[in-house]
């Protein structure tokens, strides 16, 4: 420690010399300390050694010490609450970009990076740090939450060429909260605990208005001293989140969820495309189903999107594909037939070849009409 801040003495503007000189001089004789008795006897020398890597940081871009940006982090977080760790956020997508802010609103001091630059201002412009990396955000923050599209994206993100992985110190707890493979979700957690890291994969349900609202599900893999660590980050997050076990068991019970919806969302596709053929006001229908057995948020969130043709995305076809196409390789891997899964995963894949990949999930809806030739969102002739 201390030949490292002989190295920042000839970086650091002057103002902070004395400062620096101090904790050069502090861990010099502690060094000496611990070289005569040990480390057993110096209870202390985490902590410190903990402070010093989390007050000092290097810019990766240009190679040199900024401690504004560790100094600026530090000055955030006392603004905020001083018990509150510093939380590092990547991917400010559809989901993403209001869970970040959910987590700004209640307290804590956040540091931003995603590949799209829009979002990353907007937070910045409330309160939020700009990282220029996945490695910087993990170097300047304890926690450290990604929100990511597919497995490949988690990967790279985690374990890439100026990656989390390669920022991280010991004892900084990772959360994945994209939905991917569980195996993936496995091989990711195993090499955070080679590194000293804590790592939960906790996927969401809920789509935009859940995020925004902070109403998600939350579905938790991995140990539970980690899940509680995490519990008041999530519960600025989520209302019903549930640890369902360890590593990967997250991404499994995602899985099991997106089936449900998937499926779900082709029935009630089905079933209003076939009241409006058959010359019954689909609107009807979905508010007599409403109240029966038939009953579900699909069918009360996503049957009126059908019936006004609203296909904004909340969440895209093309994710679900991907999800749908998780959960059947799961079922291959354990010998577990999906075989109506496999149909809807193929009616989004069609949906993606139209070049609808983009709508609302809810615009699978258009596949079905296409193929009946009528259209929801016109009254049909008796």
């Amino acid at each position: 420690a201390a030949r490292r801040l002989n190295i920042l003495d000839e970086n650091i503007i002057s103002s902070q010399r004395s400062q620096l000189r101090g904790w050069r001089i502090h861990f010099s004789h502690l060094g000496s300390d611990i070289g005569r008795r040990g480390m057993k006897d110096r209870p202390d020398v985490i902590p410190l050694l903990h402070h010093l890597r989390r007050a000092t940081f290097f810019t990766h871009d240009q190679g040199f010490f900024d401690p504004s940006l560790r100094h600026k982090s530090y000055a955030l977080r006392k603004e905020r609450n001083m018990d509150k760790p510093i939380i590092g956020f990547i991917g400010l997508g559809i989901m993403g970009k209001p869970m970040a802010r959910n987590l700004l609103k209640g307290g804590y001091a956040l540091v931003v990076h995603s590949r799209s630059r829009p979002p990353v201002e907007e937070l910045g412009g409330e309160g939020a740090e700009i990282a220029a990396s996945p490695q910087e955000v993990a170097a300047r923050t304890h926690v450290v939450i990604t929100m990511l599209p597919d497995s490949p994206d988690v990967e790279q993100v985690y374990a890439g060429e100026r990656g989390v992985f390669a920022g991280a110190g010991p004892g900084t707890l990772l959360i994945d909260m994209s939905s991917i493979s569980p195996v993936v979700a496995r091989e990711l957690a195993l090499e955070a605990k080679r590194r000293g890291l804590d790592m939960l994969d906790a996927p969401v349900s809920g789509g935009e208005a859940g995020a925004i609202g902070a109403t998600l599900s939350i579905m938790i893999g991995g140990e539970a001293s980690a899940v509680e660590r995490a519990l008041p980050i999530f519960q600025l997050l989520g209302k019903n989140i549930v640890h369902v076990g360890n590593a990967g068991a997250g991404q499994v019970t995602k899985a099991a969820n997106q089936i449900v919806v998937g499926v779900t969302i082709a029935a009630v596709s089905e079933a209003l495309v076939l009241a409006t053929k058959a010359g019954v006001d689909p609107a009807k229908v979905r508010q007599v189903l409403l109240g029966g057995f038939a009953q579900s948020r699909v069918l009360d969130a996503h049957g009126q999107r059908m019936l006004e043709h609203n296909f904004r995305p909340g969440f895209r076809v093309r994710l679900h594909e991907k999800d749908l196409n998780i959960a059947l390789a799961a079922g291959g891997e354990y010998g577990v037939p999906l075989m109506v899964t496999g149909i809807v995963a193929q009616m989004m894949t069609a949906m993606r070849s139209m070049g609808r990949g983009d709508l609302d999930h809810s615009g699978l809806v258009t596949f079905i009409e296409e193929l009946a030739k009528i259209d929801l969102s016109r009254k049909a002739a008796p």
